[in-house]
C-alpha cells in the first residue's frame, strides 16, 4: 500500500503530512522527537480499514516549528489549526508517548475535533522525576565546526535504548530491550538533525505539560491507553486513577497486542473522509514511473517555470529561492533509486523527462559536476555500529569547501572560499544532504556521461 506525501500552511507554517490508505479518516501523531515516518510501516497496514493522516509535528521532520517557547496547549492548538487548514471536521486518532499527551490536551482543548483517542503509554511524571528531566533531559544541539555534535548525538540516541531516561546511566534505570542496530540508530539521528535546537521545544512543552486526563463524571469523548511490556511507560498504567465511563487503561503483552487494541477501538468511531486534503501549490510530492525509478520525487517552487537539477550528493533546499527545482532519486526528500542500471544516462533523463511533464516545465538546467573520481567523491556512508558515518561525511562537507577535489588536499588543490560557508549551520545542511544521498556516485557518472553525449551543462 503506497504512502503519499503532501505540504499545506498552516497560517504562517508549512507542515508536512502522510497519507495511506482509503475508508474513513485517522489522525495519527508521532512521538519526540520522531516523525511521521515512524508510522510508514504502521499506516500501511491500518490503511486497510483508514484513511491514515500522519503529520510532522511543528519542528519535526519537515514541518516548521512554533514560535518562542511553545506550551502543550500552543501544541495543542496548532493541532487544531492543521485540522482546519486540512478541511478536516472531526477525527478519531493515535498518539504514542508525547502524542498521546498533545492529543488528550487537545481533546480537553476542542472536545468536538475528536471522535475517540487511542493511546501507547500516557506519562504520569512525579515531581522528582520532572526535576531530573528539567535539568539533564533536553540539552542543547546545535552543530559545531569540526562535527563533534554528531558523536553525543550517535550516543545519546543508542542509549536511549539501553536506559530510561537515557541520561541516568544506572543499573536500576536499564530497560529490557537494548540493542545496537545501526539502522534504527540511524533513522532516529536523522530526525533529529531535521529538528536542530527546535526539538526542545516540542520535547520540553510535553515533559512540562500538566496531566488532563478526563476525570471520573467528565463529559468526553471516548480514551483508550494501552501499554506493552518493555515499555517504560507500562508502570503509569497503575498511575491514572478512575477513568470517566467509556474510556479504558490496560497493560497488554506486546507491541503488536497494543496496536491491535488500538485499532480495534479506534474503528468503532468512524468519521468520513473529505474529497479533497488541504495543500500548497508550490511544493509537494510527485509519483514518477521511468525505466529505474518507481516513487516520489519531492519538488518546490513555481511550476511551468524552467526546471534546475543538483549536483550529486546535493539537495533542492540548497539552490537557494530557485524558480522550480526537484530532489533527484535517491537525494534530498524523494524516494530511493528502486532500478537496474543506476549509472544509465537514459534511465536519469527519463525520471527528469518525467518530472518535466508533470511539472510543466520545459526547459531544464544543471548544477556543475564537481571534479574529481565519483568513487572517491562519495564513499560509502552506510550506518556503522559506531556512527563514524556521520563524522566521515561532516569532514567531507568541510573539505570540499577548501579543496578540489575534497579527497587531494593540497597546494595545487586549493579553492576560493568565503569563510562564512564554513559556520556549522550552513555546514549541517551540506551535512544532512550529503547523508540522504544515496545515489550520489550513480548520479555523478551518469551525469559526466550525459555531458559527453548530449552536451548538457
Amino acid at each position: 500500500m503506497k504512502i503519499t506525501r503532501h505540504f499545506v500552511d498552516v497560517g504562517a507554517r508549512r507542515c508536512h503530512y502522510r497519507r495511506c490508505g482509503a475508508g474513513p479518516v485517522l489522525l495519527m501523531i508521532h512521538q519526540s522527537p520522531r516523525s511521521s515516518a515512524e508510522y510508514a510501516a504502521l499506516m500501511r497496514q491500518w490503511g486497510e480499514t483508514f484513511t491514515c493522516i500522519a503529520p510532522d509535528s511543528p519542528g519535526f521532520g519537515q514541518s516548521d516549528p512554533l514560535p518562542g517557547d511553545p506550551s502543550i496547549d500552543d501544541f495543542a492548538d496548532a493541532l487544531v489549526d492543521l485540522l482546519d487548514a486540512l478541511g478536516l471536521e472531526c477525527v478519531p486518532a493515535y498518539g504514542f508517548h508525547s502524542g498521546g499527551i498533545i492529543l488528550v490536551n487537545a481533546l480537553k482543548r476542542h472536545p468536538e475535533r475528536f471522535a475517540a483517542l487511542a493511546v501507547g503509554g500516557y506519562a504520569i511524571w512525579t515531581a522528582d522525576e520532572m526535576q531530573s528531566f528539567s535539568d539533564s533531559y533536553l540539552p542543547a544541539f546545535q552543530p559545531l565546526p569540526y562535527g563533534e555534535h554528531l558523536t553525543w548525538l550517535w550516543n545519546r540516541i543508542l542509549e536511549q535504548s539501553w536506559f530510561f531516561p537515557w541520561f541516568a546511566v544506572e543499573p536500576g534505570k536499564r530497560l529490557r530491550g537494548p540493542h545496537d542496530d545501526p539502522t534504527k540508530v540511524d533513522a532516529v539521528v536523522r530526525e533529529m538533525l531535521d529538528s536542530g535546537d527546535a526539538y526542545r521545544a516540542g520535547y520540553g512543552a510535553v515533559l512540562r505539560a500538566p496531566r488532563q486526563m478526563p476525570e471520573p463524571g467528565d463529559t468526553t469523548r471516548p480514551v483508550l491507553i494501552t501499554a506493552y511490556d518493555g515499555d517504560p511507560l507500562q508502570d503509569h498504567i497503575d498511575r491514572l486513577g478512575a477513568l470517566p465511563s467509556g474510556s479504558a487503561a490496560q497493560k497488554v503483552a506486546t507491541p503488536e497486542a497494543h496496536q491491535q487494541a488500538s485499532l480495534d477501538f479506534l474503528a468503532a468511531y468512524p468519521e468520513p473522509m473529505p474529497d479533497r486534503l488541504g495543500e500548497v501549490a508550490d511544493e509537494g510530492f510527485i509519483a514518477v514511473q521511468a525505466p529505474g525509478f518507481d516513487g516520489l520525487l519531492h519538488w518546490r517552487g513555481e511550476r511551468s517555470a524552467p526546471l534546475l537539477v543538483h549536483g550529486p550528493g546535493r539537495a533542492l533546499e540548497l539552490l537557494g529561492q530557485r524558480a522550480l527545482a526537484i530532489d533527484l532519486p535517491g537525494h534530498g526528500l524523494s524516494d530511493a533509486w528502486t532500478g537496474a542500471a543506476p549509472t544509465d544516462p537514459a534511465a536519469w533523463q527519463a525520471v527528469i523527462a518525467a518530472a518535466m511533464r508533470t511539472l510543466g516545465a520545459t526547459t531544464v538546467t544543471y548544477e556543475p559536476l564537481p571534479a574529481g573520481d565519483p568513487a572517491r567523491l562519495y564513499p560509502d556512508l552506510t550506518p556503522d555500529r559506531f556512527g563514524a558515518y556521520l563524522t566521515r561525511a561532516w569532514s567531507i562537507v568541510r573539505a570540499a569547501r577548501l579543496f578540489s577535489p575534497w579527497y587531494a588536499p593540497s597546494a595545487a588543490s586549493p579553492r576560493d572560499f568565503d569563510p562564512a560557508t564554513l559556520v556549522p549551520a550552513r555546514l549541517a545542511l551540506e551535512h544532512r544532504a550529503l547523508l540522504r544521498s544515496s545515489a550520489a556516485r550513480e548520479w555523478h557518472v551518469a551525469r559526466a556521461a550525459m555531458e559527453v553525449f548530449n552536451g548538457n551543462s
